[in-house]
């Protein structure tokens, strides 16, 4: 059964996919949304290109670990005499000249831990998509790996020969692959492979300290907060909603999409669960990009998406020389969802900065222009709430009036008279109250189904199932003990629930409906379930939904209800969200778990 057995390393700048017996196949470069140089993992079976990988003569065994607390993955590979290696890989992050060194580079140090284990070094990147094998050329101790807009630079202390023919070698000491920017090492290899190691993995180690972590499952939400960290490209503070894209969201679905771009739903969520956990800067990076991106009083609806660097293409295409994570197609780069309608984005901008004017920690908190800039952005939502759009599920053959989409526009409201109750501005406060309240009880009516008493996933009286509904006590539109929303519960769980996976909905759309479930459905379910009172069956839904990630600690965008088997882009920010919030919610208090320690 295929499945997303893949860990991840990254330094917000670059990141790279390597499967559990320690073959990259994926890494895009010279950033998060580049061109994926390695791209074996939408190429289906086809050997000879995408990829680079370390074949051990004999191979028996393999396990890969990620060292703790870090991102820095180890793979140990063992042949059938006990003959043993160890493949070190990590994208350097350490503090450097009073700032953090991070560049587009993937270090893999390959050492012998038992015996001579026999290895060859296969280097095959492509280009152009997967179009282009691209050609190579060989320096003093570096080979030149040449496409059309791409040069990548491998400086190594293996033998250059055996490295270029991939002939086998004995491994009797470390040896060092340092792949990235056509520029020459500073230092001699081993060296620099000793030094960066070791300051990225004090790196990650400080930045885990200073997380606010639940007494419970510790080490699942570190995992999934380095993770995301991972998402973020910190050159401009965009957060992408995946590392890859066009991994299927179901085998033979067609629903393949490019997730390397930062949606502000998706950056809202992240920015949320890294806030709780105390790793506040991420939030600051990325409302410096959204307001650069978003301009002051521009005219006409905010997009739903942005690249994560000015002056990339967001254009969908199909990139034919790819078949598909294993032949299961098409691949897209780009993702035309940025010329829709998505009315929740006015929320997500806002309640993305609301922090700001309370959190004292900031260097610099939110000020009177801000809220200015924000009003204007309030403004919008006010006029936007009942209008058609897309939704957050991003239909591409209809519209409607979406409760989600409505329900954050009122948060942007309500998060706004707050703000300028912050700030003192006691009419304007007032005022936005005022406009917030209406407009919430004008989507309470039009949500409710007529007859039934639930709330639809949409405002025209249709009765819509949609997880998101989940969602609304969260914001703050409607209590979770409301009779009416104890009623929504049930429905969903009668109509989205399958052995405590959890659709996005369960009727057709463009693609046929959908069979597989949503992992942060499944987490905004066991949220709801503690928030109404059966917190012993949310514990137990949570226990399950770890079970789900993959050999390292990591899921992906969905899981197959009969299978188990994880699908989707990978890895997904908002299903590690999902699990960092539930954790929080659902520990016990480092009070209560010292004490029953003791």
């Amino acid at each position: 059964m295929p499945n997303l057995d893949y860990a991840v390393v990254g330094n917000c700048n670059v990141a790279a996919l390597i499967s559990a017996t320690a073959r990259l196949e994926w890494f895009c470069f010279p950033r998060l949304d580049g061109e994926p140089v390695f791209n074996a993992l939408l190429g289906g079976i086809d050997p000879q290109r995408g990829f680079m990988d370390v074949v051990l003569r004999g191979q028996a065994n393999a396990t890969q670990r990620y060292r703790r607390n870090t991102a820095v993955v180890e793979t140990l590979l063992t042949d059938d005499s006990g003959a043993a290696l160890r493949v070190i890989d990590v994208a350097p992050r350490f503090r450097r000249f009073g700032r953090v060194y991070r560049p587009p580079m993937l270090l893999r140090r390959l050492e012998p831990v038992s015996g001579r284990p026999r290895i060859r070094i296969r280097i095959r990147p492509s280009f152009s998509d997967g179009a282009d094998p691209g050609r190579t050329s060989i320096g003093s101790n570096h080979i030149r790996y040449i496409g059309a807009e791409t040069v990548l630079r491998l400086t190594t202390d293996a033998p250059l020969s055996y490295v270029t023919e991939e002939a086998e070698l004995g491994l009797d000491r470390p040896m060092t692959l340092v792949l990235g920017p056509d520029e020459s090492l500073p230092e001699a290899p081993d060296s620099v492979a000793r030094v960066m190691v070791a300051e990225t993995e004090g790196y990650w180690l400080d930045w885990v300290r200073g997380l606010n972590l639940p007494f419970d499952w510790q080490e699942a939400v570190i995992r999934a907060a380095i993770t995301l960290k991972l998402c973020s490209y910190e050159d401009t503070g965009g957060i992408v909603a995946a590392l890859t894209t066009s991994i299927p969201e179901a085998p033979g679905s067609g629903r393949c999409w490019d997730y390397r771009f930062s949606w502000l739903r998706d950056s809202f969520f992240t920015v949320g669960a890294l806030n709780r956990l105390n790793a506040t800067r991420t939030m600051e990076g990325f409302m410096r990009f959204i307001m650069d991106a978003v301009h002051d009083g521009a005219p006409g609806p905010i997009a739903p998406l942005f690249p994560i660097a000015p002056g990339t293409r967001v254009e969908e295409r199909i990139a034919t020389a790819l078949p598909g994570f294993r032949g299961d197609g098409p691949v897209r780069i780009g993702n035309a969802a940025v010329s829709q309608i998505q009315n929740d984005g006015y929320g997500a901008i806002i309640m993305t900065a609301a922090q700001m004017f309370h959190d004292q920690r900031l260097a610099r908190t939110g000020d009177i222009a801000l809220y200015r800039q924000l009003a204007v952005i309030g403004t919008q939502a006010e006029h936007a709430a009942f209008s058609p759009d897309a939704g957050l599920w991003e239909y591409r053959g209809h519209a409607a009036a979406h409760t989600h989409s409505a329900a954050m526009c009122w948060a942007a409201l309500d998060r706004l008279g707050a703000i300028a109750q912050h700030l003192g501005l006691e009419a304007e406060a007032r005022d936005w109250d005022s406009r917030a309240e209406g407009l919430r009880l004008r989507i309470i009516d039009a949500a409710t189904v007529p007859g039934e008493g639930w709330l639809s996933g949409v405002l025209d009286g249709t009765p819509v199932a949609d997880a998101s509904t989940f969602l609304l006590p969260e914001f703050g539109l409607i209590r979770a003990t409301d009779p009416l929303f104890l009623r929504t519960v049930e429905v969903l769980e009668k109509r989205l629930v399958r052995d405590g996976i959890v659709l996005r909905y369960d009727h057709e759309d463009d693609f046929g409906t959908p069979e597989v479930g949503f992992l942060v459905c499944t987490f905004w379910y066991i949220d709801t379930l503690a928030r109404i009172g059966r917190k012993d069956e949310a514990r137990a839904l949570f226990e399950r939904a770890l079970s789900w990630r993959n050999h390292v600690g990591l899921l992906s965008e969905d899981v197959h209800p009969a299978t188990g088997a994880l699908w989707g882009n990978f890895p997904q920010t908002y299903s590690q969200v999902g699990l960092i919030l539930s954790a929080m919610r659902l520990s016990r208090s480092w009070e209560e778990g010292l004490w029953r320690a003791s």
